[in-house]
């Protein structure tokens, strides 16, 4: 009886080892996962799960092995006892590692689901059925680490909470970075229930680092601590999603502060408070910063370190830049300023109120930039050229676009930027042309005590693009591009041989024209008249050998009256004056405000009018005796059935 009984046993242990062995196969015969495998296989508590009970591994790649930096991978922090496939994971699930320390599932907006920080590949998933015991295999792109305690700390409790993890970080295996001075200030303000809140939350922590300035400490209250936490929303770096503002728990009536994450093109994560209604103690704006230990997993959500607080506005714009001198965000505008001998900050930091366009590191990178920073005059006006004698944030920009004073003036004399703002909230999009450049405003509204840094992607005054590019990226000359691409008028502006001077009316010009000539503003968006666009076109393309600078034109009328220059089919004769550091042309006895003057292409010059050189006879009379190709195919058409009918008559 005891032998047949043994056997039983036997056979089931047998059985369940057979079942087993349909994923461990699986994972054994894919050389992808060949090092997860063996550290499985050498686990006794994960080949126990596999052999009888229902699981689901979560089995991170070879390749996610390589970048992998620590020396121990935790095989049962990557397996949990129950069965999901992709569309049942839940918010969590508990991991079969001491503690079962919870994986957080979360979702971008691309539908790719993520454990923790590590993306489920979607197509690579598999489930295994047998004797009852359902067993699901989630490929990842990288080895799930969780929080673990340093060796001679037995003491300390594993899986803990945010307030836990804060209370005892020294004891934790967080590349032995500091958070005292954080901790303190949460203690003093009697804010440890915001990192104890049940729940899963993001909790940001600044770290020792960030209070070398000594009074910014003192700044940490309880609404700062607040503006530290995103409730309710897990967020692991992976799956963040860009540049999406999240409400922060210091989000009230009277306070309102969010919360978001973006990463850099050399993969550096920051994370960001805008201040959106401020107080008396917490002005509005935007703080930046680095996240220098991401992706803590506690029990109530994650933690990430980051480089400084947020919220807290106690810099200069000079000691901001200098806060990016080693390797920050704007690490390379600081290093040209630097390089020009440095007296570019030191007039940045003599100005009471001041705003920089700053090139992110990544505009400097190209190869037409190379030339003009060994031009140290040329580089000067450059770095002037993102300088603003003004505190100016978007809020004000899109006031003054709403006024139509979209010109700003820069520390560069006679140079202005101008604005575009396109959107609302989340949504908007801000341009700034200066130079000729056409920047993206990627990061807008870091706030200092004196005024505000906006990060651009390009680096004005050095042209990159020819004068058809300019067109087609220059939100103001949209009109002028669409009117000379159906009439092919644009064909020619990408040709580098030539030189072009180009008056191109914004779209506001354009605009006047229809009140003025509202028959003709009609015809000229119009297909069937392309001819008489083009020709209109025509009249506003010098080409010669050279470009030609306002001040040049300015120089030619003063000697000879007017000036003449060639276009395409005729010429154009101009007189161009300066008033009161302001270009006005004066063609046919009219008076043009030259609204933006010298915008520098590889291929020649566009300088932006107020006003078309038009009249209205220019299509009101073609109008009348020119008839578009459909027209002319419906006369024929009718005149052919009228012969048809009369010769059958």
């Amino acid at each position: 009886m005891l032998n047949a009984a043994a056997l039983l046993l036997a056979l089931l242990c047998a059985a369940n080892a057979a079942a087993a062995a349909d994923l461990a196969d699986k994972l054994r015969d894919d050389s992808e996962l060949s090092q997860f495998y063996s550290l499985l296989e050498s686990n006794q508590i994960a080949n126990s799960t596999l052999s009888l009970r229902s699981c689901t591994i979560f089995v991170p790649t070879n390749e996610a092995f390589q970048r992998y930096k620590s020396k121990t991978t935790h095989v049962l922090y990557h397996i949990t006892t129950e069965a999901y496939t992709q569309k049942r994971l839940p918010n969590t699930v508990s991991s079969d590692m001491a503690g079962n320390p919870p994986l957080y599932i979360t979702k971008n907006s691309n539908g790719d689901i993520f454990v923790n920080n590590a993306r489920i590949i979607p197509s690579l998933s598999v489930e295994t059925n047998s004797d009852g015991k359902r067993q699901i295999m989630h490929i990842i792109d990288e080895v799930l680490e969780p929080l673990t305690v340093k060796a001679g700390h037995s003491d300390t409790p594993n899986n803990p909470n945010a307030l836990k993890f804060l209370k005892n970080a020294e004891e934790f295996n967080v590349d032995n970075i500091g958070v005292r001075t954080y901790r303190s200030q949460v203690t003093m303000a009697k804010k440890e229930s915001v990192y104890d809140a049940a729940g899963q939350h993001t909790f940001l922590v600044p770290v020792d680092e960030g209070f070398k300035l000594s009074a910014r400490s003192s700044l940490v209250d309880g609404k700062v601590i607040d503006g530290h936490v995103i409730p309710n929303t897990v967020i692991f770096t992976a799956a963040a999603q860009h540049d999406d503002p999240k409400a922060s728990a210091a989000f009230e009536d009277l306070l309102k502060v969010t919360v978001s994450f973006f990463k850099q093109k050399n993969g550096k994560m920051y994370v960001k408070s805008n201040t959106i209604v401020g107080d008396a103690k917490h002005r509005v704006g935007v703080v930046l910063a680095e996240i220098v230990k991401a992706n803590i997993p506690v029990s109530n959500g994650v933690v990430h370190l980051i480089h400084r607080p947020l919220m807290i506005i106690d810099t200069t714009v000079t000691q901001f830049l200098q806060e990016n001198a080693e390797n920050g965000a704007l690490r390379k505008f600081y290093e040209v300023i630097m390089d020009n001998g440095g007296a570019v900050l030191d007039d940045i930091n003599s100005l009471t109120e001041v705003t920089i366009l700053a090139p992110s590191n990544e505009a400097w990178n190209s190869s037409n930039i190379n030339n003009v920073l060994r031009d140290r005059n040329k580089i000067r006006q450059i770095l002037n050229m993102h300088i603003i004698k003004d505190r100016l944030n978007v809020d004000k920009i899109r006031q003054k676009n709403a006024n139509l004073i979209a010109q700003v003036p820069t520390v560069n004399n006679n140079t202005f930027l101008y604005f575009n703002v396109r959107g609302e909230g989340a949504d908007t999009v801000i341009t700034v042309e200066g130079g000729g450049v056409n920047a993206t405003v990627i990061q807008a509204d870091v706030a200092q005590t004196n005024g505000y840094v906006h990060i651009i992607d390009h680096v004005l005054g050095v042209p990159y693009t020819t004068v058809l590019g300019k067109l087609e990226s220059d939100p103001m000359m949209s009109d002028t591009y669409k009117m000379g691409k159906f009439s092919h008028f644009n064909d020619q502006l990408n040709n580098t041989q030539r030189r072009f001077t180009y008056f191109v009316p914004r779209d506001k010009g354009w605009q006047k024209t229809e009140l003025d000539y509202p028959s003709a503003h009609k015809k000229l968006f119009m297909a069937d008249f392309s001819y008489h666009s083009k020709s209109i076109l025509e009249r506003h393309l010098a080409i010669s050998d050279k470009e030609y600078t306002m001040k040049d034109l300015v120089k030619f009328s003063q000697e000879s009256g007017s000036v003449i220059l060639p276009t395409f089919r005729d010429s154009l004769s101009i007189r161009v004056e300066e008033e009161a550091g302001r270009y006005v042309i004066i063609w046919n006895y009219k008076k043009i405000n030259v609204y933006r003057p010298d915008v520098e292409c590889t291929n020649g010059i566009i300088h932006v009018i107020d006003y078309p050189l038009l009249e209205e006879k220019d299509v009101v009379v073609a109008g009348g005796s020119y008839l578009p190709e459909s027209s002319i195919c419906i006369i024929l058409a009718n005149l052919i059935m009228i012969t048809v009918a009369k010769f059958l008559n």
